[in-house]
């Protein structure tokens, strides 16, 4: 997006005057939902405003910026500055469009007065050890949790508060990113070492490292979209983990769940819980969630949307999405209120599976290659986020899958077959020089 000047940068393509303008929605850091969101916006007559942080995921900041924003304006830092910026533009509402675009989009809204979720606890809305604090406050129940620069202090922490394994990870980044269950104070002692001397996903040095109970059980994510306090769920799903013999944690693959099961009816009621000890009243949600043997606690939540979003796709299978439902709750809240707080059904059944390059050295597939997955009967969708003949390393985090596939069918055998058909297909060709 270039570099940031001195002051918000402007770049209306529009030339209408204030009083003849759409009203419009800001987006903070949509690098790589926008491409859903313009157009969901739009079909309702609104208009958007993309906001760039200055830190946005330097991961998501290299994907191609998606086309149709009505301006661009660049934070440097003033608050003032860049909230008189879309006050010009008639900018109405300020939604966070991903994780390093919550507290500054928490910042402007309040700026500007529009609905938001305020900034009473929007430091723990990103900082992990924070939103353990403020579920505490609110007598929701959470995992053991140190934070400390310290390793002599996470290890004494460890042998005598929780015990091996213990979860390791930066307090305030995102996806997968240096997330590692330590089977041992010397496995700590070297993570803590890597976290410390690395930067989190959004460019930002760690200077503490975050120490967790490993919590053992089933793992969801629950997607949501609140108006006013009121909470919609729209999805979940069960997460299937795969844990590397270095101690990183990946994403296998993901299904989702009919509301009407048990443990969904039990992890909804969990999130809306957390969700409110947040104070997420407004936008998007997606939160984390294990169900262990004392009941659902929290992994971790995100006042932003999940990620992956094919809302077409989820239209398919669950009769809506998290895109179009915040939309709805931007254009129309009467309409909104009147969803049910179970907002889906589970209408197909779909497996989402994370790509794994399984050796040290591959390339990016091409279209020949990718030819044998497309023919899985129960294929439906692919992105890949290298293109063909890239250079790929080991999978051992969310920013080195190469990408992910979308099965979808009424048979839950032939997802199962098709998944591990795609697998032995990784393991053979995939990621090969050459298609064989």
């Amino acid at each position: 997006m270039g570099t940031m000047p001195a002051r918000p940068e402007f770049e209306d393509e529009m030339q209408t005057s204030q009083s003849a303008r759409t009203q419009r929605v800001a987006f903070v850091d949509a690098f790589s939902l926008g491409r859903h969101l313009l157009p969901a916006l739009q079909r309702l007559g609104m208009e958007c405003v993309h906001v760039q942080s200055p830190s946005p995921d330097v991961h998501m900041a290299r994907l191609p910026f998606p086309e149709g924003f009505v301006a661009n304006v660049r934070h440097d830092g003033d608050v003032a500055a860049t909230a008189a910026a879309l006050r010009e533009h008639g900018v109405a509402w300020v939604i966070s469009g991903g994780e390093s675009g919550v507290e500054l989009a928490d910042l402007l809204s309040v700026e500007l007065g529009t609905p938001g979720n305020g900034t009473n606890r929007s430091t723990a809305r990103r900082n992990k050890y924070e939103m353990i604090l403020a579920l505490r406050d609110a007598g929701v129940e959470h995992a053991a949790t140190i934070v400390s620069a310290d390793v002599d202090e996470i290890v004494d922490w460890a042998e005598t508060t929780v015990g091996y394994p213990v979860v390791l990870k930066p307090v305030a980044s995102s996806g997968t990113d240096n997330v590692v269950a330590c089977a041992s104070a010397e496995q700590v002692r070297a993570v803590h070492e890597k976290i410390m001397t690395s930067a989190d996903r959004h460019g930002q040095p760690n200077t503490v490292v975050l120490a967790q109970e490993f919590l053992a059980g089933d793992e969801y994510f629950v997607n949501t979209v609140s108006r006013d306090g009121r909470h919609h769920t729209v999805e979940i799903w069960r997460y299937y983990k795969l844990r590397l013999p270095g101690g990183n944690i990946i994403y296998d693959y993901n299904e989702p769940l009919s509301p009407d099961d048990p443990d969904a009816r039990q992890v909804a009621a969990y999130t809306h819980r957390v969700l409110d000890a947040l104070e997420v009243r407004n936008w998007a949600g997606h939160t984390e969630v294990m169900m262990t043997a004392r009941g659902p606690v929290l992994v971790e939540c995100a006042a932003r949307f999940g990620g992956g979003q094919v809302p077409e796709i989820m239209n398919r299978c669950f009769g809506t999405n998290q895109i179009d439902l915040l939309a709805l709750a931007v254009a129309d809240p009467a309409a909104f209120d009147q969803l049910p707080t179970t907002a889906y059904r589970l209408q197909q059944r779909l497996r989402y599976v994370h790509l794994m390059v399984p050796t040290d050295h591959g390339v990016a597939p091409s279209e020949e290659t990718m030819a044998a997955v497309r023919a899985l009967p129960s294929y439906t969708y692919a992105v890949l986020s290298k293109p063909a003949g890239h250079p790929l390393s080991r999978t051992i985090d969310v920013a080195t899958q190469p990408g992910y596939v979308i099965l979808v069918s009424e048979d839950p055998a032939q997802l199962r077959a098709d998944y591990l058909k795609l697998r032995e297909i990784e393991r053979d060709h995939l990621y090969a020089d050459s298609p064989r």
